[in-house]
């Protein structure tokens, strides 16, 4: 009997319908960066120093230059450079005295400036910038820094409750109703944070954002995977990631235009109410309704898209059923990604994977971001990176491991990492360049990495397996600004070298997963513990059910 792809080939695979369904769904996934890396510069970072008003009276009369009045009041760099002590001490000084001078005020408190007590900004910071961020509205430097990193790791808290919370009610209820409900709620809750009176409701609707975000990229991407006929998935599927790097770059354009980040969260945000305007142009997936066996409705949608793509249907065409399933069914268990010894292999590599993939692509942003003035200039640059370089339609017999491999070590992440600590801070061109190389690599491993993801568990717990393994991907964006803001401190390159070495053990740990070009997908655990051995190409299908007879479409 036909299958549904039969159907797709013959109304059209890729014909107007779907190109229409994939630009509004493109749309979708070019309105996700500034959630998933948005914190760049919304909590963008100024130089900055204590502020002490006590000097003022002082300066006005000494006729002091904003630069001898910093150098009076704040002690310098520390060692090696060392800017923190500048920015979050500064001299215990009455500066209400009246033996203080002009020329040197210090000098009579003591013969060497260093002796002087320091103590911490009590009076709150002055920053270096022409508009603000959630740092310099709430003051998240020096000893409250920490809340910084809090901002995006809540993003990531919500990206792995989403996932498993609202990803199974999408499974039960529906793409679309989920679809439209995670739009809503990100919007509402985007608009929220923009007024946000404290850092507590910022932290809060941040959380909310991250909860609904990912889940609604998703579904936007199973969706147009499942309305494209079996050619054009793997092209579409690269393609909407395509749109989420043209939404970094508009990011990036946006930012510098509106440098206040509440205005600019607002920018951001209110085109999301647009995405509501799909309810009335995306259709249900008609493969979903076949799985809930409501197949008059099914059927209702596949005549709207031959009827938008401008084909007809076959008159005998009745109706849609899952061919009846044979033998015992299998309930998946998270035990069975452990219990046997190639199948717990390939979960603790993917799992990772995943894991690197998230940290070397966040921390490469955020890291960049350290680099002051820049950021737009770099993050305009480092946009292209995340454009496909293979073709959109690779042969099947493509090796998987060797690109997965050298996108995590030698071509890509890792290595970008390690030879960025060796290039000098004045020549930031050539380190934004050799960072997009590096998230060239990094988009390329994240491909591979969900291909192979879903071709190495048998049908059974594929789906849990793909769930279980991406989640990590979720904790690795929690660590990754905290590895980043943190370990700067310590050594701005720390947070490098530790990319770098993270990114080559899990190249090194792909190639210990077994090749699976040319391999049809497991259906038993057996067929995964012996997936070198060949064996005769099954799946299980959707059909067609025609009235009487079984009728080709082709």
């Amino acid at each position: 009997m036909p299958t549904v792809d039969d159907v797709l080939a013959h109304v059209g695979e890729f014909d107007f319908f779907q190109k229409q369904t994939f630009l509004l769904l493109a749309l979708l996934s070019a309105a996700f960066p500034p959630i998933y890396v948005g914190i760049v510069f919304l909590g963008f970072t100024p130089e900055h120093r204590c502020r002490s008003p006590d000097v003022a009276p002082l300066s006005r009369r000494c006729g002091w230059s904003p630069a001898e009045e910093l150098n009076f009041t704040v002690p310098g760099p520390g060692p090696a450079g060392e800017a923190f002590p500048r920015q979050c001490l500064s001299y215990e000084v009455d500066w209400n005295r009246s033996d203080l001078g002009c020329v040197d005020p210090l000098a009579g408190l003591a013969t060497n400036r260093s002796l002087l007590p320091l103590g911490p900004c009590g009076h709150g910071w002055v920053y270096d910038t022409p508009g603000s961020s959630i740092v310099t509205e709430f003051n998240l430097v020096c000893a409250h820094s920490w809340m910084l990193d809090l901002v995006q790791a809540a993003v990531n808290v919500g990206f792995f409750l989403g996932s498993v919370g609202i990803g199974y009610v999408a499974d039960r209820f529906g793409r679309k109703p989920c679809l439209l409900l995670t739009i809503l709620v990100n919007a509402t809750s985007g608009v929220l944070m923009a007024v946000a009176p404290t850092y507590p409701w910022v932290l809060l609707f941040r959380l909310v954002q991250g909860l609904v975000s990912k889940v609604g990229w998703l579904i936007g991407y199973i969706l147009i995977t499942e309305f494209v006929g079996l050619s054009y998935r793997r092209t579409v599927g690269i393609f909407y990631q395509v749109a989420f790097t043209v939404g970094l770059l508009a990011l990036a354009g946006a930012a510098y235009a509106l440098p206040h980040w509440r205005w600019l969260q607002f920018a951001v945000t209110l085109p999301n109410f647009c995405f509501l305007l799909y309810y009335w142009c995306v259709p249900e997936s008609p493969r979903w309704l076949l799985s809930q066996n409501r197949h008059a409705e099914a059927m209702q949608v596949l005549r709207h898209i031959a009827r938008k793509n401008g084909k007809a249907l076959p008159a005998a065409l009745q109706c849609l059923r899952p061919e009846e399933e044979a033998g015992e069914k299998l309930d998946p268990s998270f035990l069975d990604l452990v219990r046997t010894p190639q199948i717990r292999k390939h979960t603790l590599i993917l799992m990772y994977n995943w894991f690197t993939s998230s940290v070397l692509y966040q921390g490469l942003i955020m890291h960049l971001g350290l680099a002051g003035s820049n950021i737009y200039p770099g993050l305009l640059l480092l946009g292209p990176g995340g454009v496909p370089r293979r073709p959109p339609h690779p042969p099947h017999h493509r090796p998987r491991r060797p690109p997965l491999a050298l996108g995590r070590s030698q071509h890509g992440g890792g290595a970008a990492c390690l030879a960025s600590v060796f290039i000098p801070e004045d020549l930031q061109g050539l380190r934004v360049t050799v960072a997009c190389l590096g998230r060239m690599g990094i988009t390329m491993a994240y491909e591979m990495v969900c291909l192979v993801n879903a071709e190495l568990y048998p049908t059974f717990i594929r789906n849990l397996g793909v769930l279980v393994c991406s989640s990590m991907c979720d904790i690795g964006g929690i660590l990754a600004p905290f590895l980043v803001y943190r370990l700067t401190g310590v050594w701005q390159e720390l947070p490098l070298v530790i990319f770098a070495a993270v990114g080559v053990v899990a190249g090194g740990l792909v190639l210990l997963l077994p090749e699976t070009r040319g391999q049809a997908l497991p259906e038993t655990i057996a067929e995964v513990e012996n997936l070198r051995r060949p064996r005769k190409h099954k799946e299980k299908k959707i059909y067609l059910q025609v009235k009487k007879q079984d009728i080709p479409l082709n």
